[in-house]
């Protein structure tokens, strides 16, 4: 079963209260000072280095004027224990409650209402610097909302947004995303687009703003479903948008259509520091705050938090995808090593070719991906030295690889090609009819013996 402790009330600061309670180890408050000029992103990376990824409460941030909470998402068992389901259970969970929409609920007023300033000075909004190869400061957790004018249907998505001027922010808006056409149907009309920025939203709303929907569809009701109540909304007071309610940010303003400015480099998902960048202008008009209210902010780069926010959803509709075409997979795993770019598939093949036809499933589903290895069911996929075990010792290169050129691929990618497409691979790293090998076995008696000693060498 899962943890049934209550994290899901819609209040970031309750999350956090009843986390730490329920799971002192796995949260570390952070009150020494710490600098606001990469030291975070530091402490994220030298506790990774360990084997931890610990949910981070920086109470004492010099010169930021608040405290920071950092990778909420650094940790898969952490997800699943926010959706109350076991970690091998995280997809399963995840595809389930998101499928319980739940429209959100308009309310009078929020704690985002405790401040409204419309003479906005973007120099006060706190702000980290996450690599030494930044541009500058970034917002790195800003999911832009923007509401169709005919429908009201709602569009949430990351966008990574840098200080521009005094009221000005200049962000990327990923020229193939649902804001991008949302832009671009406000320009045709020649007006710009109203959005609001929601920085410090619960971990569920996070999540549901990675959601994989049609044009149209809005993650403010997969908030509601992963939270198992309606998402409390407030108006944004020049444009209506309805944003969380226990919100710690929210920026409200439009995006102009005719405006290009410079913005990037970044470390982005690859691990590399990108200036790839749409250059959209965010005229900031109206900034909403909490009392107090605390950064929440997402580590960049190639970090586990970066990668795990924008992947879980996307895996759960993948391995969800091919469970149903194939019932011989048993588990689909996008490893940390692999960015966004690399998957794993683990099957019971039942005759020659199925695990190329599942591969090019994959392949062809996801647009990120450039890589898929697949092996026998009883490969832990969740271990990289496992999956290259089994790659070493069931794959022949001039049998097993199959190569696809000329698709599309991801704008961030450093080695694809200028004109923004990729090859892909396919790696069947499955025991096919002609194996011969008999895997070497220890009885599970020696293993209690083993115990017993080490057990006795231990005290």
């Amino acid at each position: 079963m899962g943890d049934k402790t209550d994290f899901s009330r819609q209040d970031i600061r309750h999350f956090l209260a009843s986390y730490g309670a329920a799971h002192p180890d796995d949260f570390l408050a952070v009150g020494d000072p710490v600098s606001d000029d990469q030291d975070i992103t530091a402490l994220i990376w030298k506790l990774a280095a360990e084997g931890r990824a610990p949910l981070l409460h920086l109470r004492n941030v010099a010169g930021l004027g608040a405290e920071v909470v950092s990778n909420i998402f650094g940790s898969r068992r952490r997800i699943a224990r926010l959706l109350g389901a076991e970690e091998g259970r995280l997809h399963e969970a995840y595809q389930a409650a998101s499928r319980r929409q739940v429209k959100p609920r308009e309310v009078a007023a929020g704690p985002i209402l405790d401040e409204v300033v419309d003479d906005v000075d973007l120099g006060k909004l706190p702000m980290l610097k996450h690599f030494a190869t930044d541009r500058a400061k970034y917002i790195t957790s800003g999911i832009i909302v923007a509401e169709h004018p005919e429908t009201g249907g709602g569009n949430l998505s990351y966008h990574r947004a840098m200080v521009h001027s005094k009221n000005e922010l200049a962000t990327s808006l990923h020229s193939r995303g649902h804001l991008w056409r949302l832009f671009n149907m406000a320009k045709e009309r020649g007006e710009p687009l109203p959005v609001a920025m929601v920085i410090g939203g619960h971990p569920l709303f996070m999540i549901a703003a990675s959601a994989r929907l049609a044009f149209g569809e809005d993650e403010r009701h997969v908030a509601g479903g992963l939270m198992g109540e309606p998402l409390e909304v407030v108006r944004t007071p020049k444009y209506g948008i309805r944003v969380p309610a226990h919100a710690e940010f929210v920026l409200e303003g439009v995006i102009d259509g005719e405006a290009h400015v410079e913005e990037g480099p970044f470390g982005e998902f690859t691990g590399y520091s990108s200036d790839r960048s749409t250059n959209n202008l965010l005229r900031v008009e109206t900034l909403m705050r909490r009392k107090d209210a605390m950064l929440v902010s997402v580590a960049g780069g190639n970090s586990a938090e970066h990668l795990n926010l924008g992947r879980v959803p996307r895996e759960a509709e993948m391995v969800e995808k091919l469970k149903q075409r194939f019932p011989s997979v048993t588990a689909v795993h996008y490893p940390t090593s692999g960015t966004h770019f690399h998957a794993y598939v683990a099957l019971n093949q039942t005759r020659p070719g199925e695990a190329r036809q599942i591969m090019l499933g994959l392949l062809g589903w996801d647009p990120y991906l450039k890589t898929v290895i697949a092996v026998d069911a009883d490969v832990d996929i969740t271990s990289d030295s496992q999956v290259m075990w089994a790659l070493a010792t069931h794959f022949q290169p001039h049998r097993d690889i199959l190569v696809i050129e000329g698709l599309p691929g991801n704008a961030l990618d450093p080695s694809a090609s200028g004109i923004g497409t990729t090859s892909r691979m396919g790696l069947d790293a499955t025991r096919g009819p002609d194996f011969h090998g008999i895997l070497a076995r220890i009885d599970e008696e020696a293993y209690a013996r083993a115990d017993a000693i080490l057990a006795k060498v231990k005290r």
